[in-house]
């Protein structure tokens, strides 16, 4: 289960969420903005908060009455299979009351919170109550293979049929079911794929591990062997697989195919220096493992519990790239927002770590200068690399002058075999030309482009031949750094190329602090451009030569681009 966020409306029940963190450590606790302080997450809208976090798949613990979650959250119930746990809990403690999310534990979560406050939860669920398990959501490590049966299935059970357990599942002989050695009803326990029935519930325990020893094997070939072994895909726990294999698509593939966790060993981890694929399943199995399958380049091995893959090996880590956007939060995306609290630790400059903080939990910062791109790219790799989870934090749109392509470059200059495991993943926000634009309208509303005027990585050479090629094809241009303390000429120059191909009525938008305190931005003309205007975190867009002003009489004019020459 994803970790919870605990939503607070006042005070009073941020105080209460905090006492519901101490029983849940990694929820996120979540408070209105103006009514909450010392809260992990403000929110502004309560609504769109709710639903997006629904949407996520994420539990929700709402500290308010239960009418106000499912009002809100009714327009999203769409499938209650995939539906998370929605808990309302008082505001004083006194009733926690599981509202959705029965298919996905939401009874046993609510149990524990009721528990920590010494209350009884309000389990409304027939079955729950009298047999205190969940038949429709068991426990991790299990899978039900035919959740369409079970309905019919505890109904029985609860007129008075008894059942008979096939198989070792701890958590079916703790339960209060009505067990018998010789019943009509069946709970069958196995990694075999069973005969699932209205009569027969199967579960399928999350006991086989895949050993891999080379690439070449194919996730189809090793689903018609596992069919014809009679053994369940979803019994299988994991992939397991040298290191020195890390980096191969192929490996990827088979873990998309069954959906399943891949972990590496390194060759020094295992008991015997032949690395083969019976040695890597039989160690993620156990001491009590058994081969089933073995096929020289993969094998499978049964465990006698389900596996904890999470403590077997190395996990692949991951790097995701994101930005924030140019400034305001209302600009962050909630892929992005989502992709910050699932991490463990960022990386980057303090000034953009600073916008993401209202997104920050438990998540550890790395600071570092400006400056040091492929320096702060390597070291988020290397992170990532020991199995965290790392984000690279930047401003507007990552991949647009900013770290995207820093750790990209190093991952091909560096060809670090340690980075090969790591899963990365690139997550878009609004670039500044994009916010610059639509505080005036739409002056990229043609052919643009967007050139840097920083010389630091490129000689100005370069940069000046771009400009000009830009402005002899008629682009609209979006000027990002143009001007620092260290550079203080390049702007004047940039003007007067541009000069030499434009009117000096184009219209020119200066953007700067876009999204954040003391936000401006300035229409003005060619000819009236003055460096001293500028800085590193204004956005300077140059409008072609079909670039139009409409003067609006008590407000700033709009400035847009028209998708047609005349």
């Amino acid at each position: 289960m994803s970790p919870a966020a605990i939503i607070a409306l006042n005070q009073t029940s941020a105080n209460l969420g905090r006492r519901i963190q101490a029983i849940l450590p990694n929820a996120t606790l979540y408070g209105l903005t103006d009514r909450t302080t010392t809260v992990d997450i403000t929110f502004e809208n309560f609504g769109d908060t709710l639903r997006e976090l629904f949407a996520q798949g994420t539990p929700i613990i709402g500290i308010c009455a239960a009418g106000i979650l499912i009002r809100t959250l009714a327009p999203a119930l769409t499938n209650k299979w995939q539906e998370p746990p929605v808990i309302a809990i008082a505001e004083d403690g006194s009733a926690v009351v599981p509202l959705l999310g029965g298919l996905q534990g939401v009874n046993d979560l609510a149990r524990q919170i009721a528990a920590g406050f010494e209350v009884q939860a309000a389990i409304t669920t027939t079955g729950d109550i009298r047999f205190r398990t969940a038949l429709l959501s068991p426990p991790s490590g299990y899978v039900l293979a035919n959740p369409e049966d079970a309905k019919t299935f505890i109904a029985d059970l609860l007129a008075g049929k008894s059942v008979q357990l096939q198989g070792h599942a701890p958590w079916i002989t703790a339960s209060q079911l009505p067990l018998q050695d010789s019943a009509t009803h069946t709970l069958q326990v196995s990694e075999r794929i069973g005969e699932p029935s209205p009569t027969c519930l199967v579960y399928h325990p999350k006991t086989l591990a895949i050993g891999l020893a080379s690439s070449s094997v194919s996730g189809d070939r090793i689903q018609m062997l596992l069919t014809e072994a009679g053994l369940a895909t979803q019994s299988l726990a994991g992939l397991f697989v040298l290191q020195s294999e890390a980096g191969q698509p192929e490996i990827q593939a088979i873990a998309q195919h069954f959906q399943i966790p891949i972990r590496f060993f390194k060759a020094t981890d295992l008991e015997s220096p032949e690395s083969t694929a019976a040695l890597l399943a039989l160690t993620a199995a156990g001491p009590e493992g058994r081969l089933l399958i073995d096929q020289t380049d993969w094998a499978i091995a049964v465990a006698d519990t389900p596996i904890e893959v999470e403590q077997i090996g190395r996990a692949p880590g991951k790097l995701v790239i994101i930005g924030t956007g140019p400034g305001g939060p209302n600009w962050i995306s909630p892929e992005v927002k989502a992709a910050l609290q699932k991490t463990t630790d960022w990386v980057g400059y303090k000034t953009y770590l600073d916008l993401a903080e209202p997104w920050r939990t438990q998540q550890n910062r790395h600071e570092s200068d400006n400056r040091e791109e492929l320096d702060r790219a390597r070291a988020a790799l290397d992170l990532a690399a020991t199995g965290r989870s790392v984000a690279v934090i930047s401003s507007g749109d990552p991949g647009i002058f900013a770290m995207a392509a820093a750790v990209f470059e190093v991952i091909d200059r560096d060809n670090n075999p340690n980075w090969s495991i790591i899963e990365i993943q690139v997550c878009p926000g609004i670039s500044a030309m994009q916010a610059a634009a639509a505080q005036v309208g739409a002056p990229l509303g043609h052919d643009f482009c967007a050139i840097s005027l920083s010389d630091l990585l490129k000689p100005w050479t370069v940069i000046e031949q771009r400009i000009a090629a830009a402005a002899q094809a008629d682009f609209a241009i979006a000027f990002y750094n143009p001007i620092s303390k260290q550079r203080r000429w390049q702007l004047e120059k940039a003007k007067d190329v541009l000069l030499q191909h434009r009117s000096p009525q184009t219209p020119v938008v200066l953007a700067r602090n876009l999204g954040r305190s003391g936000q401006t931005v300035t229409v003005t003309t060619l000819k009236d451009l003055e460096p001293e205007s500028a800085d590193m975190r204004t956005v300077i867009l140059i409008g072609s030569s079909q670039t139009r002003v409409i003067q609006r009489s008590n407000s700033q004019p709009w400035v847009y681009t028209p998708r047609h020459y005349d």
